[in-house]
């Protein structure tokens, strides 16, 4: 008896631990959507968790902070994000297939650069990359951080895993015995089974441009440009002479991650639907 209650004491550990850890992780997200609610004189007058009234206030001056420049920032960061990982999405689909299908000389050597990028941190790479964009009199544009996007070797990675498992080699040769192109292959057979491991490759892209800071740091100059990070970067820095701006920092927070949570709730659904497609068909 006494082994067991030892045996039940213990078994709460990992639970612990794993609250501990979903604590420490939410308490910032808690703090800021409690924090995005108080006015100015409430944010820095008291330290609660208790909601404020000022919410509406705050985003009615982020709002008209600048003409609404917030929500260019916005629409910068969905179009750098969207646009970005569709295309990086299409070049890890093609790059990941053929790298799975297709045997060819130095085959391997082109993965293992891959792997090589995976493990190489971004950091390395931004300034090397805004000296070929402005070889290219492409510095300051939208391109500019569009284009440095579009490659993902963790996505081709990704795709290659996933269609070296997802697509067998019997289907694809009894593809070409009936006739169809390549490309058609590609298209009507391989595509649909890649489908679940793009969609994971399309919100880690996604998640990846939308936090990115370093790169449009480098590359913009012109703040209507800007993506939403690097633009609370800024109003973040012009709070230390006006400590008002802190409050639309916070709501402008607050705001930019609900993009995110809708996409992931979006593709979640799309998950259980080829999980639930691929049960039936099994």
């Amino acid at each position: 008896m006494n082994t067991t209650a030892v045996r039940g004491r213990a078994s709460w550990i990992p639970t612990a631990v794993l609250l501990l850890g979903a604590l420490y992780c939410l308490l910032p997200v808690a703090w800021v959507v409690i924090a995005a609610t108080k006015s100015g004189h409430e944010l820095f007058s008291t330290f609660t968790f208790l909601p404020g009234t000022g919410f509406a206030d705050n985003l009615a001056d982020l709002s008209g902070y600048r003409s609404g420049v917030y929500w260019q920032w916005m629409a910068n960061s969905l179009l750098y994000a969207g646009l970005g990982a569709l295309l990086s999405c299409a070049v890890s689909a093609l790059a990941g297939y053929a790298l799975a299908r297709y045997r060819f000389r130095g085959r391997e050597a082109i993965f293992n650069v891959l792997l090589t990028g995976v493990l190489m941190p971004p950091v390395i790479l931004a300034v090397p990359q805004y000296l070929l964009i402005a070889k290219i009199d492409q510095a300051d544009t939208y391109l500019s951080v569009l284009l440095p996007s579009i490659l993902s070797p963790y996505g081709i990675y990704l795709a290659r895993i996933y269609a070296a498992a997802a697509v067998p080699a019997d289907v694809v040769e009894a593809g070409r015995m009936d006739g169809a192109s390549e490309w058609r292959i590609f298209r009507s057979v391989a595509l649909p089974m890649m489908r679940p491991g793009l969609v994971t490759v399309f919100l880690f892209q996604f998640v990846t441009i939308w936090n990115n800071f370093l790169l449009p740091y480098i590359m913009l100059s012109d703040d209507e440009k800007f993506p939403v990070t690097l633009g609370l970067y800024t109003l973040l820095k012009q709070g230390s002479n006006t400590p008002a701006l802190y409050s639309l920092v916070i709501t402008g927070a607050l705001l930019a991650v609900v993009p995110l949570i809708a996409l992931f709730l979006v593709i979640q659904r799309f998950w259980s639907l080829d999980l639930l497609s691929g049960a039936v068909k099994s």
